[in-house]
């Protein structure tokens, strides 16, 4: 179930206050880790730290990184900040947060006085790489709109993993996040997507929200054994706080894998299945012959009847980019390897904006 090794830290690539990069040497041999500074203390060159290598034995997509668990430099380790929520509740790195609805929290009274979304639009995304395209878009037309990006547990638990997120704070992108579930390390914590719903619209008073899980989706090729089953939960989380749900949808014409040429069977089995409430599910305007495969998707399992289809052109999207200089990438691939993926984040952003109004 686990693999473990020690080695030496060699080398530091890069550093900020929540997390490290490192080289370390493992029998003779370099390899890349990462250290969570608030979990396992500062590092430093030198140092001998235990590390979890699953992942990499496995060739699973981390980045080729191990990840540090201890570091036998320090003897004890104790983090500051007030909370007694848990999370990773009952592993040996269990942590407490001061979660943002707890009884000890600022914002508990908002959490028991909350009545409705009102309408707050609501992105909701099944991969981490959709949340770059659907936040600069709203950017671009809405500079001084406050965006809170909630990040679900349903893939990496720390947000420090996310360059992404870090991108898009360096940029202000994005106003604020919410960790909710087992993930952690956002500005709030919640407990679940319910309260990290209120907790954008009544702490964040944002004029956007959008949810998707952090990096690394967990997939098995079956119809419902995949992580981003969660986007289905989260529609239904959303209308029943009286937000306006808004599904993006996964589309590939690049992926060699057949269940996901088109509109993914991810977010048609989300759609068909899952969610048992109405969203609106923007279509970016491709070439024809792309348009007439989507829409047999939709036809033949009556999505149309389920949700409401609207369609957006999105064709702005590379200038978006080229104005904030910044690039996306999905899967490996990028905006030019594989548009529609993209411009099916960007048609959601601007559908968004539309359900403002």
């Amino acid at each position: 179930m686990i693999s473990l090794r020690r080695g030496y830290v060699k080398k530091i690539i890069h550093q900020t206050i929540d997390k490290s990069e490192v080289i370390v040497e493992i029998n003779g041999a370099l390899e890349k880790a990462i250290n969570y500074n608030h979990l396992s203390g500062e590092i430093a060159v030198g140092d001998l730290v235990i590390m979890n290598i699953t992942a990499v034995e496995l060739g699973l997509g981390t980045g080729g990184y191990h990840f540090i668990i201890a570091n036998l430099r320090h003897e004890s380790i104790k983090s500051g900040g007030k909370g007694h929520i848990m999370k990773l509740r009952y592993t040996p790195i269990q942590i407490k947060v001061l979660a943002a609805e707890e009884q000890n929290s600022p914002y508990h009274e908002l959490f028991l006085n909350f009545e409705s979304l009102n309408g707050l639009p609501v992105l909701i995304g099944s991969l981490h790489s959709m949340l770059l395209p659907m936040a600069a878009t709203i950017k671009y037309y809405r500079p001084k709109a406050k965006i809170a990006y909630i990040m679900t547990d349903g893939a990496a638990l720390p947000i420090y993993l996310s360059k992404t997120v870090d991108l898009l704070k360096e940029k202000k992108l994005i106003d604020a996040t919410i960790t909710i579930g087992n993930a952690f390390g956002g500005d709030f914590e919640c407990i679940n997507v319910y309260n990290g719903l209120i907790a954008a619209k009544e702490i964040i008073k944002c004029d956007f929200a959008i949810i998707t899980m952090g990096p690394g989706i967990v997939g098995s090729g079956t119809p419902f054994g995949f992580s981003g089953i969660e986007q289905g939960i989260n529609i239904d989380a959303v209308n029943s706080l009286g937000g306006k749900a808004i599904t993006i949808p996964r589309i590939s014409f690049a992926d060699e894998r057949e269940r996901h040429k088109g509109i993914s069977h991810h977010t048609l089995t989300v759609l068909n299945k899952i969610a048992k409430t109405k969203s609106y599910l923007p279509l970016p305007l491709l070439g024809k012959t792309k348009m007439d495969y989507l829409h047999n998707q939709i036809n033949n399992l009556k999505i149309d009847k389920k949700h409401y289809i609207v369609e957006v052109n999105a064709s702005i999207l590379p200038t978006i980019l080229d104005k904030y200089s910044i690039r996306v990438n999905s899967m490996g691939r990028e905006f030019n390897d594989d548009p529609a993926f993209f411009l099916a984040c960007c048609s959601g952003a601007r559908y968004s904006l539309e359900a403002l109004k």
